[in-house]
């Protein structure tokens, strides 16, 4: 019981908010990161990126207080987190972009709030407050998707976009189990550690040996950024505010990131801001506000009824009280 309190007053302070908002918004600057590293071998810097993040991650979690016994199941869903949801979804991106343009996979992507508010009503059934999860979630995969438009692919890029997809669900419905024992640190960190051997081995059957070279001052600066705000910072916010938040209300700021991509690309030349993009933030801002906002702020703008309580009820100093407001 004290548990749930603690959790629900947590959930209830601006801090876990600011905290998934702030990841998703520093995982939209990944796009400026990216844009200097064209040349690079894509596995090989992944396997760098996470690598180092794991090197800064897990001495912070070894003095994150009492050593924590890691048990076989949680190495067998920390793997699977690194392979589907770090580097199975970044492949899955660079597969899809071969033959689509880069707002398919974006679409597919900023829908799974979707995928995590439909689970949410399958669990509560039909009732209203189990609705507004799905509503909340549709305005803003509606919003993500204006942002970004639809674009045009063949089949190959639709399925390698519906793998991104499963990859950016499970980046967060595999870590959740492990949050409440693990602690956001230690799964941040083991799952980096876990996936740069995994991309490193990725590497060497796509590129052989020349998995990895020597960046130059550009391409270490992109490497840098994906590296520390992208995955150390943005990593560590997300498991946070997950662990308080739950996936359904959490993964609904995942449509800041194309917001915030999309006001990066006028500075990268590969777009601009227009109507579009201001109606699309208008729908994000709406879904946040129908998912976030929660029964107590909606149920002001309702009209109230009138209620007479029994006599029996009131003794002779509150019958003036009779008529109590619901």
């Amino acid at each position: 019981m004290l548990a749930r309190t603690s959790t629900r007053r947590s959930a209830g302070t601006p801090a876990p908010h600011l905290l998934a908002a702030g990841a998703m918004a520093l995982i939209g600057t990944s796009v400026v990161a990216s844009s200097l590293l064209p040349h690079y071998p894509y596995a090989g810097g992944q396997a760098l990126r996470y690598g180092g993040a794991a090197v800064i991650l897990l001495p912070l979690a070894a003095r994150r207080g009492p050593r924590v016994a890691v048990t076989a199941g949680d190495l067998v869903r920390l793997a699977l987190l690194a392979a589907t949801g770090m580097v199975g979804f970044n492949l899955a991106i660079l597969a899809a972009l071969r033959t689509a343009e880069p707002a398919v996979p974006g679409v597919f992507i900023a829908a799974s709030p979707i995928v995590f508010a439909l689970v949410a009503a399958v669990r509560g059934g039909r009732s209203g407050g189990r609705r507004r999860p799905l509503v909340a979630a549709a305005l803003v995969v509606a919003g993500a998707a204006v942002v970004q438009g639809f674009g045009h692919s063949d089949l190959a890029g639709l399925g390698w976009s519906l793998l991104a997809l499963v990859g950016e669900v499970a980046f967060s419905a595999q870590a959740a189990p492990l949050l409440p024992r693990l602690g956001a640190v230690r799964v941040a960190g083991y799952g980096c550690a876990l996936a740069a051997v995994e991309a490193l081995a990725a590497g060497l059957v796509m590129d052989g040996g020349g998995v990895v070279r020597l960046p130059t001052g550009v391409e270490a600066a992109g490497l840098a950024w994906l590296t520390l705000p992208v995955t150390v910072l943005a990593f560590l916010a997300w498991y946070t505010a997950l662990g308080r938040l739950g996936a359904a209300r959490a993964t609904l700021y995942s449509g800041v990131t194309p917001l915030v991509a999309a006001a990066l690309a006028p500075l990268l030349g590969t777009g601009r801001l227009g109507a579009g993009q201001l109606a699309g933030a208008a729908l994000v801002a709406s879904g946040l506000l129908v998912g976030l906002a929660g029964p107590g702020v909606l149920d002001r703008f309702r009209v109230r009824r009138p209620v007479m309580l029994p006599a029996a009820r009131c003794d002779a100093a509150s019958v003036g009280e009779r008529a109590r407001w619901r």
